[in-house]
């Protein structure tokens, strides 16, 4: 038992009334001894206090710095946490967006800065990347920093030879989609792309080049969203191809309502039938509300009931006039 030889209550208590001070309630900070219970040794004044007075220092609240201990207990007893805050919270612009990254993974806390983290950083900089741009890459990809700056390297490589150049616009994303993906893994899945979109080496190329996160769909959802677009919308491989993100929006959510949506404002002369399909999804909801449900209150008073109805995979049968 790591807290067997504690011969006193006295540094225990105190390690409970500076969480305490900090704001955690008794779960809370119970919570903590049971991810780290060499916490309760830890010595307050030496080691834990002087910790709160570095991190204000860098602009962190009392409830910030009770989160940062929340969630990585040991992390922030090591000596080194208000050294390597002092580096994220301008990397990732807010303590926030740190949090958002440290609740999916611990690993930026554990990483060797000097040797692994800032090489990556610097080397992400040099491909076209913006610390806002890594920023959202970690999120999505909490463990990119804290890779050995080799792979990290290789899969810059591997985003290149998808047709998508550092600096490019998509070359996060691309990074994203491939992110721990071997050639194998990518190799199939441009293959199944390619049968399940009719679509040819110059078409699956198009299409990974301007939406990257197609490779990170499941064969499955693949399936689902060709046979709609295909079979019911009628769209042809190549117009897909060159609006992939369409295959990235949610099926049942969004791509399936607003089709018919569209298809009975159509079908009943109340917008103009040359109205782009890939128009309409690709706006966001309350412009697509506002535009396409509101008008048609008087002439279609049952439309946004039915519309409701079918973003949550509840779809009639026919969208009804009365």
């Amino acid at each position: 038992m790591k807290l067997s030889h504690l011969k006193s209550p006295a540094k225990p208590d105190a390690v409970l009334a500076f969480l305490a001070g900090l704001g955690l309630s008794g779960a809370d900070a119970a919570a903590v001894v049971v991810k780290d219970p060499l916490f309760l040794r830890t010595k307050v004044d030496q080691t834990l206090a002087p910790k709160v007075v570095g991190l204000t220092a860098l602009g962190l609240s009392s409830p910030d710095i009770a989160r940062l201990v929340s969630l990585n207990p040991d992390r922030f007893r090591g000596n080194d946490v208000v050294s390597k805050m002092h580096y994220y919270l301008p990397l990732f612009g807010s303590f926030h967006n740190f949090l958002r990254v440290l609740h999916r993974s611990s690993y930026l806390l554990s990483s060797d800065l000097d040797n692994v983290v800032k090489p990556n950083v610097v080397f992400l900089r040099e491909c076209g990347l913006g610390d806002c741009d890594i920023a959202k890459l970690c999120i999505r990809v909490p463990r990119m920093l804290a890779t050995n700056p080799e792979r990290v390297r290789a899969m810059v490589a591997c985003a290149e030879r998808l047709g998508v150049p550092r600096g490019a616009g998509m070359f996060r994303q691309a990074l994203q989609a491939v992110v721990f993906l071997n050639e194998e893994k990518i190799n199939a899945k441009l293959d199944y792309l390619k049968k399940t979109f009719r679509w040819s080496d110059a078409e699956v190329s198009i299409a990974v080049c301007k939406g990257p996160m197609v490779l990170r769909k499941s064969k499955e959802s693949l399936k689902r969203r060709s046979e709609f677009l295909f079979s019911e919308v009628g769209l042809e491989p190549v117009y897909v191809a060159h609006r992939p993100v369409i295959l990235c929006l949610s099926l049942e959510g969004r791509v399936r309502p607003r089709y018919y949506v569209l298809k009975f404002l159509k079908g009943n002369g109340l917008v103009d039938r040359k109205l782009s399909f890939h128009t309409a999804v690709m706006m966001t909801e309350k412009v697509f509300v506002e535009k396409f449900i509101c008008p048609h209150k008087e002439a279609a008073p049952h439309l946004a009931e039915d519309y409701a109805a079918a973003c949550k995979g509840e779809v009639p049968t026919n969208f009804r006039f009365t």
